[in-house]
């Protein structure tokens, strides 16, 4: 077991004190050296305004995506994508649960716009509509396990290490700003994003493509309530910036480094 496996268990886990010890002791190896190489650029950022236009070009940046991204929504087989499915089921499966323990963390107004995004994850109280409910339709259809544990081990510690940020964003973090910073990234940027993963089902003629496609519609609006989450922290007690941007610059190259590396993963190991 890798730590970052071990991480994402311990995670999940009934956080007794061998258990959070053992979280810190490798949370403390880890994302410091990383959060210390973003220093530089996330210091530029010292006011809202500055992090707006930071998050705009950043996005504008990966809006055009990448060769993984073009080979996955063009080229990749049935079996490829497949794979990459598999990769992210564990985010799939568990996504938003981790984003609670940041909701006291923040003051009433900024936790309504937050409770709007998580609403809207669950699928608004509708099972059917619940973001986990539509990846499981998914990978029901190309064949894939339904369970959690099906997926512990044939996870890579880059897909385990976007799955583990945001327990530590949420909870651990030392100021709430980065775990907002990180979820305007994200919410923000998945619109673009998904549209690789939306094509790669048009094309493969997959019929539950609905958890990629609903991603492209809600997320634009949760983009909206992330910033308003930020308004309202900066109003309530004033905001550190250079964190947002710290959180988003993290969360960035976590995704983005997972992404990458399940599609070479799967080019690699699934004949075309």
């Amino acid at each position: 077991m890798t730590e970052q496996q071990e991480l994402f268990l311990l995670n999940r886990a009934v956080p007794d004190r061998d258990v959070l010890d053992r979280i810190l002791k490798i949370e403390q190896n880890w994302l410091p050296p990383k959060l210390d190489g973003l220093a530089a650029r996330a210091a530029q950022v010292t006011s809202r305004e500055q992090w707006l236009g930071a998050l705009a070009q950043l996005l504008a940046a990966e809006k055009p995506g990448s060769p993984a991204g073009h080979y996955l929504a063009e080229s990749a087989t049935r079996e490829q994508f497949a794979r990459v499915v598999r990769e992210f089921a564990l985010d799939g499966l568990t996504e938003a649960q981790n984003f609670f323990p940041a909701i006291p963390r923040l003051p009433i107004k900024a936790q309504m716009a937050v409770m709007r995004v998580l609403i809207d994850e669950f699928g608004c109280g509708n099972i059917a509509r619940a973001h986990s409910r539509l990846y499981l339709d998914l990978l029901a259809e190309l064949g894939l396990p339904q369970d959690l544990e099906s997926f512990l081990e044939t996870t890579a510690d880059e897909t385990y290490g976007f799955l583990n940020v945001f327990y530590w964003l949420a909870q651990r973090a030392p100021a709430v700003e980065y775990f907002l910073g990180a979820l305007a990234y994200l919410e923000a940027s998945i619109p673009d994003a998904f549209t690789v993963q939306a094509r790669a089902c048009e094309r493969l003629g997959l019929a539950h493509g609905a958890y990629y496609t609903e991603h492209l519609h809600i997320d634009t609006f949760h983009r909206e309530e992330m910033q308003t989450a930020i308004r309202e922290l900066q109003a309530a007690r004033g905001l550190d910036a250079s964190k947002l941007w710290a959180g988003a610059l993290l969360l960035s190259d976590l995704l983005g480094t997972a992404f990458e590396a399940a599609v070479e993963r799967a080019r690699a190991e699934v004949p075309a």
